[in-house]
């Protein structure tokens, strides 16, 4: 075993693994600019090592896997007019990206909570396991933002309307449910992942990906659909318009004890946030790639983190907790399709390039 730096990112091989440990359990391991960078590097070191056979992704303590980016440092650089999101969303989509077309196979334990920046790190890997305790969540509405590491690409890759559900709501998932949405592909028991890890770091070099599947089923409960999969037709009557004020109608008509209670979930988020987050969704089913929904989720990024939405939604979640956010408009209704254009524009040499260095 070779051990590298011990900071807020734990990089090294045991066996034939390449073991990748976000080490920040106090904020639950919550990705910093310098993390993006260090995984970045890692990847470079496992890919050219051939006695690394895989990589695995994991998280330190016993509370999750991440609870997203920092959103703080970005809070306080939005304030000062700072360039931390243009450089952190950079670099963070573009290893996204990576991590897709990773050519050694990339195994993702994804126990605990697993949210925002760390489904981006997890979910488009070749083998995503969930636990019993997953909480896995995409809740950017809820701070004036959108689902975005590629998270529109998964959204609208779920069946029917469950990834619209999942996106505008900002509802968790759990094992199951994140299998069935496309999020994971294995629910393996917690008490469980130490034999499989342990498993996973005698997996010769050069296994195909179909023998780490297999060798990850051996451990897996075999669920494929969690709570989500008996609502979906409901959601799919409910989620299935292109305007939120459709989606805000239909469940206002239905007037169920659950469609109440949705209504009050997507009352609680930015208006703005989620007129954007469907536009992205809608013009994500019919992306092409991945990459094609990072370059657009670019755009509308660095137009959020100009607004004061953003500001507030962090504010009112994370800095003064107080749960009360001012949305700017405060209702569906009032925002415009001039507020939503340039969210959508091309933005000249900004643009989100990948196969460059940074």
């Amino acid at each position: 075993m070779t051990a590298h730096a011990e900071g807020d990112l734990i990089a090294r091989r045991e066996g034939s693994a390449g073991i990748i440990r976000l080490n920040r359990p106090k904020a639950i391991n919550a990705v910093t600019l310098e993390m993006f960078r260090d995984i970045d590097k890692a990847l470079d070191r496992f890919e050219a090592d051939p006695q690394v056979g895989l990589i695995l992704l994991e998280g330190a303590g016993e509370r999750g896997l991440c609870a997203g980016g920092d959103i703080r440092a970005l809070y306080e650089s939005s304030r000062v007019n700072g360039d931390l999101g243009k450089i952190l969303w950079r670099e963070e989509y573009i290893l996204n990206a990576r991590i897709a077309e990773f050519k050694k196979p990339y195994v993702a334990f994804m126990d605990g909570i697993v949210m925002g920046g760390g489904v981006g790190l997890s979910a488009h890997s070749r083998h995503r396991v969930v636990t019993e305790r997953t909480k896995l969540a995409m809740p950017e509405v809820g701070l004036g933002f959108f689902p975005d590491v590629g998270g529109t690409w998964l959204l609208s890759h779920a069946p029917g309307e469950v990834g619209t559900y999942f996106g505008l709501t900002g509802q968790t998932m759990n094992g199951p449910d994140a299998v069935y949405s496309g999020f994971a592909d294995a629910v393996v028991p917690s008490d469980k992942l130490a034999a499989l890890r342990e498993a996973l770091t005698k997996v010769v070099p050069g296994t195909p990906s179909s023998e780490v599947a297999s060798l990850i089923k051996g451990f897996s409960t075999g669920e494929t659909s969690g709570p989500v999969a008996a609502l979906e037709p409901r959601i799919d009557k409910w989620f299935g318009f292109d305007r939120m004020e459709d989606i805000v109608a239909a469940l206002t008509r239905d007037g169920s004890e659950l469609a109440l209670a949705t209504l009050k979930t997507l009352g609680e988020k930015s208006p703005r946030g989620m007129v954007v987050t469907l536009k992205l969704l809608r013009l994500a089913r019919g992306a092409s790639s991945l990459e094609e929904c990072l370059v657009r989720e670019y755009r509308a990024a660095l137009e959020v983190f100009r607004s004061d939405d953003f500001r507030e939604g962090v504010r009112a979640a994370v800095i003064d907790k107080d749960r009360n956010p001012k949305w700017s408009p405060p209702r569906i209704e009032d925002v415009t399709p001039e507020m939503i254009a340039p969210y959508f524009v091309e933005i000249g040499n900004d643009e989100l390039v990948f196969g460059q260095t940074n």
